[in-house]
């Protein structure tokens, strides 16, 4: 009987043993658990506030294209004013051109105001940066010409121009509009 009750200490110590192991680990585990909801939540913390800053950006992203288009589309809806306006002055002087040849006045000045005024409008499109293009005895080339009409001309070679229609022009280097020519079919 005393082995018996030696082993049942024995076994009692072991129980008890593995019962504070058990309340080690149940403990410890605990801890586990708490660190991990704690990091836990301050990952969803900064996730809540990532999210926020990312929304604000984005807002800010948004608000920016609109005040870009906003300016962009009033850029260019006043974009020529300043061409329009030196073009003011060649409208006023077709204006005193067409009330001097209704008030009888004579051919000369209608002329000379008129070539003050083809002037006038040559100043401004050179201010712009628009040129016309010289056609004249030049050789057909399709990317500033448009041939209108071809014509027998014996002085000529086949492919010059011998006649402008309309001029052309260039704005900085493009072309703004081609020059409607008539141009030699064929010569000496």
């Amino acid at each position: 009987m005393k082995k018996e009750h030696e082993f049942n200490d024995k076994k009692q110590e072991l129980d008890d043993q593995e019962a504070k192991e058990e309340e080690v680990s149940s403990a410890d585990e605990k801890e586990v658990e708490d660190d991990i909801a704690s990091s836990l939540q301050a990952i969803k913390e900064e996730n809540e506030k990532l999210k926020e800053d990312f929304l604000r950006v984005l807002a800010d992203s948004e608000n920016v294209k609109k005040r870009c288009a906003a300016e962009i589309e009033k850029n260019n809806k006043y974009a020529i004013s300043s061409f329009a306006k030196d073009l003011l002055v060649v409208a006023d002087n077709l204006q005193r051109a067409l009330d001097a040849a209704h008030n009888g006045h004579d051919n000369e000045a209608l002329l000379k105001g008129v070539e003050l005024t083809q002037s006038e409008l040559m100043h401004v499109f050179s201010k712009f940066g628009i040129e016309k293009i010289n056609a004249m005895d030049s050789v057909f080339d399709p990317n500033f010409h448009r041939v209108v009409q071809e014509v027998e001309n014996s002085g000529k070679p086949a492919g010059t121009i011998v006649a402008e229609l309309q001029t052309g022009y260039m704005i900085n280097g493009r072309l703004l509009r081609e020059a409607m020519v008539v141009v030699a079919k064929g010569g000496k």
